[in-house]
């Protein structure tokens, strides 16, 4: 590759694209002819003509393409930044926004011998000895897209400035950080509606927003507080900002959510409902907590697109499909989801209530708290400070001329008395227990004092669920079937183990996780009448279970299994997620 020092000229790539067989000749002349934003970085240019890749048939000569080329030919690593490993809090301390703006660089990660840097312009040179007699550290040079650079650059410099200067503008208030008491005179907190802390919130929200986090974690920590995301179920650290930085920003939040910024003592809950920048709703359900350094806040992010998703999306399917399918047809009736926390239980309820609030029914919720508010149901929170709980809330809902009720949780035979005495009366219930798995609700009402009886005239059925990670499909590959962990799957069961299977791999799309987004794993147990023979008190839920399974109820692992024979998810990810419950 011949190519002059100094920042990449158009015409130099074009001829260097042309000998590398990328373009053809006429492609060449096109190309010169065609005007272009001069203000723009020359692979910016040339990925604005939309040029066909002569090497590879149907693809476009993109900017990521042509700088993973420029890589290969001038012997560079090339970096897709992922923004969630960037070092943010330590780009500023290497060099200005100015220096980095004018040589088109971003420092990546520091360590105590290296700094990692990517750039656009792999010939803009000088800069290199400067950064490393700065630094004193050595400089590991990395080729990136000029918009990653320019984007990123802006929006973590830009971070960097907005927590500087909250830092900077402290006012006299302590902190409830228990472990510095007598330092309580020394610190200082901003206020929480310094124009710095309003810059940081809006940061936060908008990039959980474009990560595709569920949940958004302030941790308070003795000298910082730390901001996780969860992404597909795991935690990442994002950030970490001064305590005193910190505890504004949760503050802010706060005042967002129309919470009592003055107690810190107790745990409070909140909602805010926000915009992306393309104009979506979204809204956040807000809880605090006092921990031993300051108030510890977590905000779920609910997706409204969510209720808008069928089964299928889902991931139900197939005989799970069929069950669920005739059991929320009944016209009265007890359907219960079970799973632990996050395993998608509430996602399921909504879809099923959304599909099944048409104009000729009623359908009531009672909530702790509300999740997602719907216009199309009538919901209500319960509320403990005046002693609304579940059951006084199915109470009052019975009293409304209900078709279908949803209770947030039976969590008490108080509850789930109500509950059966709504199904006896003629309405159809939908409400979640906490269980390992499906036939393990039934045993669940009878350890609560529900008389067998009871449950066998109203369960109708069970679902279990868990959420499992699926792989992404622009980069998984095939992969050997492991024999042993195949029968860990589905023993005792003799499933046929598939012909082949994939694997994570990791690509852009994925920020190299080799997985993009989840679906889910269920576990359907419907109501008979030999298994309620089975129900009465002293009851097996083991006994439960092996009835089902003979009924051709599937467990959440050999659920698990189909979706990895169909290349939807792993065989790791499945055993991670699901029970053992042979």
């Amino acid at each position: 590759m011949k190519l002059l020092p100094g920042k990449l000229r158009v015409d130099d790539l074009l001829v260097n694209l042309e000998a590398d067989k990328r373009i053809t000749a006429i492609q060449l002349k096109q190309a010169r002819t065609k005007s272009v934003n001069v203000q723009k970085s020359a692979v910016e240019q040339i990925a604005s003509l939309a040029l066909d890749d002569a090497l590879h048939a149907g693809k476009k000569l993109t900017s990521s393409v042509l700088t993973q080329w420029l890589a290969q030919n001038l012997d560079m690593t090339f970096v897709h930044i992922d923004p969630l490993k960037v070092d943010v809090e330590s780009i500023a301390s290497i060099m200005s926004f100015e220096y980095a703006k004018r040589y088109h660089l971003l420092p990546l990660t520091v360590t105590e011998s290296t700094v990692r840097i990517a750039t656009s312009e792999p010939l803009l040179t000088g800069w290199e000895d400067t950064i490393e007699q700065v630094t004193r550290r050595k400089i590991e040079k990395v080729l990136s897209t000029p918009e990653d650079i320019e984007r990123f650059g802006l929006e973590f410099y830009a971070l960097n400035r907005s927590v500087s200067g909250a830092k900077g503008n402290s006012s006299g208030s302590g902190i409830g950080n228990f472990e510095q008491l007598i330092e309580l005179g020394k610190m200082s907190s901003p206020d929480a509606n310094d124009e710095h802390i309003v810059n940081i919130v809006d940061w936060l929200f908008q990039y959980a927003f474009e990560q595709r986090a569920s949940d958004i974690h302030i941790e308070p920590r003795r000298d910082y507080s730390h901001i996780r995301f969860r992404i597909d179920g795991l935690l990442h650290t994002v950030y970490q900002m001064p305590i005193q930085v910190g505890l504004a920003v949760v503050s802010r939040i706060k005042i967002l959510g129309r919470m009592n910024i003055a107690e810190k003592r107790k745990p409070l809950d909140g909602r805010v409902k926000t915009k992306t920048p393309d104009g979506q709703e979204i809204e956040l359900r807000l809880s605090t907590l006092p921990t031993a350094f300051g108030e510890k806040m977590v905000m779920r992010i609910f997706d409204p697109e969510v209720l808008l998703k069928s089964f299928d999306q889902l991931g139900l399917a197939d005989e799970d499909l069929n069950n669920w399918n005739d059991m929320i047809r009944q016209p009265n009736g007890i359907i219960l989801v079970t799973g632990p926390t996050g395993s998608g239980k509430t996602t399921t309820l909504y879809s099923t209530l959304k599909s099944l609030a048409t104009p000729e029914v009623n359908v009531c919720t009672i909530e702790d708290p509300i999740e997602m508010v719907e216009p199309a149901f009538n919901q209500m929170q319960t509320q403990a400070t005046i002693g609304l709980n579940f059951a006084d809330g199915v109470k009052a809902l019975m009293r409304q001329d209900p078709d279908i009720i949803m209770i947030g949780e039976i969590r008490d035979l108080e509850t789930a008395q109500m509950a059966i005495q709504a199904a006896l009366t003629g309405h159809l219930v939908l409400s979640t227990v906490h269980t390992n798995d499906a036939p393990s609700a039934i045993t669940r009402l009878m350890d609560l004092g529900v008389p067998g009886y009871l449950i066998k005239s109203t369960v109708l059925g069970v679902m279990a669920q868990r959420l499992v990670r699926t792989l992404c499909p622009h980069c998984k590959t095939e992969a050997a079937v492991d024999d042993s962990t195949w029968q860990q799957l589905v023993k005792p069961w003799s499933a046929r183990k598939p012909a082949k299977v994939y694997q994570p791999v990791g690509c852009l799309e994925c920020r190299n996780t080799g997985f993009l987004g989840r679906s889910g794993v269920y576990e359907s147990f419907v109501m008979d009448d030999s298994l309620s023979e089975l129900v009465k008190d002293g009851c097996d839920p083991q006994t439960l279970r092996k009835e089902a399974i003979r009924k051709g109820m599937l467990s959440l692992r050999l659920s698990g299994a189909r979706k990895i024979a169909a290349g939807q998810t792993t065989a790791e990810e499945v055993l991670r997620v699901t029970p053992d419950t042979r």
